[in-house]
């Protein structure tokens, strides 16, 4: 892959030109900013505000670079933009200026990929009989997506999900398998035409790979090879990197588990007593977890512990049970059902040694779902492996439009392992196109009482109720909890009739975004995914309010754990964690206002703490510098001059 010699700028314009936009100064900065991290072997923290088209302004270095670059992306709405979008659109600027045009790639996690095994064999029931056709409805999907399967296979495609025709999640996993459950290259009748392994190939020929946070943490931290050797990664949505590591890295086990894998295994196993261990070991986990209160477990009492030996030690011996057929051993046809069923007992045997052997630098918690209790076991800091396996062997680079917290880099530098005041790195804030203090406004309702534990009072429902009819609806509702949001929705319709208010709950996120954006006198309410999940441009959405500073849970318990650890080693925890959790929702909620540079509207946080305690400077300073204001009357006056102006 030689050094493409064509200038940055030459072909970020013919790019941008190609996707329909104009050159912006921020991208500009951005892309040369990258093109120097990623020739000088230095880390890079970038600050790209929304509309700087901050993509583009890492693509078309990562083109010319002349090695593999990696590029993670946290969502798959991001991949999907760039995959569909803007690499082709970069590609196509590029040929004007480049002798040849390197190759680009996608890579998932294998069960984003149809298993023609399965798709061709069947998928094994509980018992471990592998079954053609599920009944019913079911059955239908199942029928309509081997179809589809077969088509790409015929047609040369790589059966990415992605493409499939509408489906449920349980559709799916009757035609695709796990890493653990594929019976691997070298012992599959269908390997040759395989879509993850035509997927991996194709990458090995790309100066591109893009592929998601988990399966780079996989790979890098793990060492489980996913992606090919590449030079320098670039981390798009890099607030969530902490997050999604520490989500790859996080296990689950629950009694219900244990006992659904002993009844897949007894279809394979030659020793029926092994499995009845298991089912028993199953038994004693069900008994001592209706005696473990939910929540955080610092200690493992005896009782848990020896129910996770018994799991551990029967999975064991139940997974020695289940040989491979004699036909298997001599090179035959694998039998799947029973690979995959010991990849479960594997599985179980694997989480509760884990869980068993807890160190301190891992938090175990017991949640109650309905009725089904579910121990979770997961690291508390997952930032010494970030720099040991990742900032220690590549180039990285970070870049988000929330990176700077209370006004400066070193906090998200700090969780992913980056020392602050470091030369190992460097920060670099792009801005925005917007002028946020002449677009938005920001309000603390100063005058309201700090939130209780007690959700909304009468004080905040008015409060709502005020802003939303001066704002002639248009307003998205970010809420701390779904009962907070149900509650205000409730308010609202009885003394806002006129408007249509809609609460996250009554149809599909999809589908209540489509009412939002149609209808402007309508009003969307909602929690965490809307908080982050929702682009809304124009006159659709001129008022976001916020109910409260949405510091996690006092019983959150790898949010707890993590302020723990951080005291016991002399630092604030409530700064580093709590409150940076806090700053970084509250800007990712803040950004839903302005998307474009003819947006208008106001940001109304109903928190009076964001003015009045000691940590709210540090919250203000990570949030667009919007004019700001605790006037209400001021605020009402502009809600009813946009609206009028949008109405006309």
């Amino acid at each position: 892959m030689p050094e493409q010699t064509a200038d940055v700028r030459d072909v970020l314009h013919a790019a941008v030109e190609a996707v329909g936009g104009e050159d912006r100064p921020g991208q500009i900065q951005m892309a040369e900013a990258v093109r120097d991290a990623l020739a000088n072997d230095k880390h890079l923290l970038v600050q790209a505000g929304t509309g700087t088209g901050k993509s583009l302004g890492y693509l078309v270095p990562s083109l010319l670079h002349g090695q593999r670059v990696v590029v993670a992306t946290a969502t798959l709405n991001l991949q999907h933009q760039l995959v569909q979008r803007d690499i082709p659109a970069m590609k196509d600027a590029a040929r004007a200026t480049l002798d040849s045009v390197p190759h680009h790639a996608v890579v998932k996690g294998r069960g984003n990929y149809a298993c023609l095994h399965r798709v061709r064999e069947g998928a094994p029931n509980d018992q471990g009989t592998l079954i053609e056709v599920p009944e019913g409805t079911l059955g239908g999907e199942v029928v309509m997506l081997r179809e589809w399967a077969e088509e790409q296979a015929t047609d040369g495609h790589i059966g990415d999900r992605d493409s499939a025709p509408a489906h449920s999640e349980q559709a799916w996993r009757q035609i695709s398998v796990n890493h653990r459950e594929c019976l691997g290259a070298s012992r599959c009748a269908h390997a040759a035409e395989c879509f993850a392994e035509l997927a991996r190939e194709d990458a090995q020929d790309a100066q591109v790979v893009v592929t998601n946070h988990a399966l780079l943490a996989i790979d890098a931290i793990d060492g489980v090879p996913m992606l090919p050797e590449y030079d320098a990664v670039i981390v798009d949505e890099a607030h969530e990197l902490a997050a999604r590591v520490t989500q790859a890295a996080t296990a689950e086990l629950s009694a219900e588990m244990v006992d659904r894998v002993a009844r897949r295994a007894r279809t394979h196993a030659t020793d029926d007593h092994s499995v009845d261990d298991l089912s028993d070991a199953s038994d004693a986990l069900v008994d001592v977890l209706t005696r473990t209160e939910e929540g955080r477990i610092d200690v493992l009492s005896q009782p848990l512990l020896d129910a996770l030996a018994l799991v551990r030690d029967a999975a064991r011996a139940c997974f020695s049970a289940m040989k491979a057929k004699p036909g298997e051993s001599k090179g035959g046809e694998p039998d799947a059902g029973r690979q995959q069923a010991q990849a479960m007992v594997e599985d179980v045997r694997v989480i509760a040694e884990r869980m068993a052997s807890a160190s301190e630098t891992e938090v175990v918690w017991l949640s109650d779902f309905r009725g089904n209790k579910q121990l979770h076991i997961a690291p508390i800091d997952v930032s010494a492996a970030l720099r040991e396996k990742l900032f220690g062997t590549k180039t990285v680079v970070l870049t988000s439009a929330t990176l700077m917290l209370g006004g400066g880099f070193d906090p998200v530098a700090a969780s992913l392992g980056l020392p602050p005041n470091s030369d190992g790195w460097t920060g670099l804030d792009v801005g925005s196109p917007f002028d946020y203090g002449k677009q938005g406004m920001l309000y603390v309702a100063k005058h309201l009482p700090p939130p209780g534990r007690d959700g909304l009072v009468d004080a905040q429902i008015e409060e709502i109720a005020g802003l939303i009819e001066a704002a002639g609806g248009r307003t998205l509702g970010l809420f701390s909890s779904r009962r907070g949001a149900e509650t205000a929705a409730e308010a609202v319709r009885e003394r806002l009739p006129h408007l249509d208010i809609w609460c996250q709950g009554d149809a599909q996120l999809p589908e209540l975004a489509r009412r939002f954006a149609e209808t402007p006198s309508t009003c969307l309410f909602g929690t965490l995914s809307l908080w982050q999940g929702v682009d809304l441009p124009g006159d659709t959405c001129q008022l976001v309010i916020i109910d409260r500073i949405p510091f996690p849970r006092p019983d959150d318990p790898l949010m707890s754990a993590r302020q723990r650890l951080v005291e016991k080693h002399g630092g604030n925890g409530f700064m580093t964690v709590a409150a940076q959790h806090a700053a970084l929702l509250l800007a990712q909620g803040s950004g839903r206002l302005i998307r474009r540079a003819s947006d208008r509207g106001v940001v109304a946080i109903l928190d009076p703490r964001l003015a009045t305690a000691r940590y709210g400077s540090f919250l203000a300073a990570s949030l667009p510098p919007m004019w700001r204001t605790t006037d209400r009357d001021v605020v009402t006056a502009s809600l009813r001059r946009l609206d009028a102006a949008a109405t006309d």
